[in-house]
């Protein structure tokens, strides 16, 4: 139980580092002020620039790679190991954790980013393989809407189909996948409330579908 704790509560720690904050620190700003308020790689983009917005996302995702390959395997003394705690239940614990400190990262007042970033380092880190019908649905969404929410919430629905599909015998991981499905969304109702009136940000250079001017 030590050891379950321990890394949990580093996870989280780990997963408080936000690029987007840390990076801006550096430059002088706060993104959180900023564009849409979120301290994620969408709004650093809008508010920052390309490169910018691609080291904060490298930053965010090499978190929740290293939390679930690395972290759980972290050699500790004799008296915190635990050879009873199952590594798929510590893996899939720390992940989560780092997912959580992004969103409510206690170095930054509980106000990070939605987490979209986070989880694919997380899937990355766990099975590579579950990211193809993830980023392809993100892409395909985004390409006929525009719109970035909706891309990553149905994203993380298509997530966990795959993995309900690819690791049927699995059912801790597609808990989990079920656990990330239900989080993201939950990070992303403001953008909920603005697609149901209408007025959700879009990506004009990508969306396909948008009306042409006459």
């Amino acid at each position: 139980m030590l050891e379950l704790t321990f890394k949990i509560v580093i996870a989280y720690m780990v997963g408080g580092l936000l690029g987007s904050l840390i990076l801006g620190k550096f430059r002088g700003v706060d993104i959180r002020s900023q564009g849409s308020g979120n301290a994620g790689a969408t709004n650093a983009l809008r508010t920052q620039g390309k490169l910018f917005a691609l080291c904060v996302l490298i930053i965010d995702i090499a978190k929740g790679v290293w939390a679930v390959r690395y972290l759980p395997a972290l050699s500790l003394p004799a008296g915190m190991a635990d050879p009873m705690l199952l590594r798929e239940w510590l893996v899939l614990a720390c992940g989560l954790a780092v997912i959580v400190g992004h969103v409510y990262p206690l170095w930054f007042g509980f106000r990070g980013g939605k987490g979209a970033a986070t989880v694919i380092g997380v899937i990355a880190g766990i099975n590579p393989l579950l990211l193809v019908p993830m980023l392809a649905t993100w892409f395909v969404v985004l390409l006929l809407t525009g719109i970035v929410s909706l891309s990553t919430m149905l994203a993380s629905a298509a997530l966990l189909v795959a993995t309900a599909v690819l690791q049927q015998g699995d059912l801790p991981l597609i808990g989990f996948c079920a656990i990330l499905a239900a989080f993201i969304v939950f990070t992303h109702r403001t953008n909920i409330a603005r697609l149901r009136a209408g007025n959700e940000n879009r990506v004009q250079r990508l969306w396909l579908l948008r009306p042409r001017a006459k």
